[in-house]
């Protein structure tokens, strides 16, 4: 698969730009685990535990909580990341944004939900000003977080990346999600497009 030119463009950027500045931030990372335990990601293939999370898009709060349930029969991904506004989630959030046609085939019968430990307050108003065009979970106790292996020792959640079938099992996970790699996005839009296709034909 071919990569958009938009993630080309983010990679060619990030290499020239960014590099120097995310190697003197991994040489000075402290040794602690502070990306979460891919060992306890839900495997691919197993049913993917129904939520609750207060929800909000970049027009304010919703009125109702986001249940995974809500979504069945649709393709769901949903992204995990450790904190609203800091550098990595920018990246990542700007390109799912700026790719939306790409990575979720436009919002056409694949949802995206964002969950972080953030309140729902501070998740709103980002995407507010950044003008996100998806869905945001609210998990400031950490519940959502825990059901999908996604814990860490530093505060915030692992930046860890589910697609959900249409029939609700896990068809796919990037535990964790490398937001400065612009290969992750591409093996993204792979999978999303693999599930829809399989889903078409009739596979699931």
């Amino acid at each position: 698969m071919r990569l958009s030119p938009k993630l080309l463009t983010f990679g060619f950027a990030l290499g020239i730009v960014a590099m120097p500045a995310l190697l003197d931030a991994q040489a000075a990372a402290p040794a602690p685990n502070r990306t979460g335990n891919p060992a306890n990601a839900l495997p691919i293939g197993s049913m993917a535990p129904d939520f609750e999370v207060p929800g909000s898009t970049r027009y304010g709060p919703l009125a109702r909580p986001i249940h995974l349930s809500d979504f069945k029969g649709k393709t769901v991904v949903i992204a995990f990341f450790p904190k609203a506004r800091t550098r990595g989630c920018t990246i990542q959030m700007r390109t799912y944004r700026d790719d939306y046609e790409n990575l979720f085939d436009a919002g056409r019968d694949v949802v995206l939900i964002a969950i972080s430990t953030d309140p729902q307050e501070e998740q709103w108003t980002w995407a507010r000003d950044e003008q996100f065009q998806f869905l945001f979970g609210a998990d400031p106790e950490g519940k959502v977080v825990k059901q999908y292996g996604a814990t860490r020792e530093a505060a915030g959640s692992a930046r860890f990346l589910y697609v959900i079938d249409p029939a609700g099992k896990v068809a796919y996970h990037a535990t964790p999600f490398v937001e400065t790699d612009p290969t992750s996005y591409e093996g993204l839009a792979s999978e999303v497009k693999k599930v829809i296709t399989h889903t078409t034909t009739g596979a699931i």
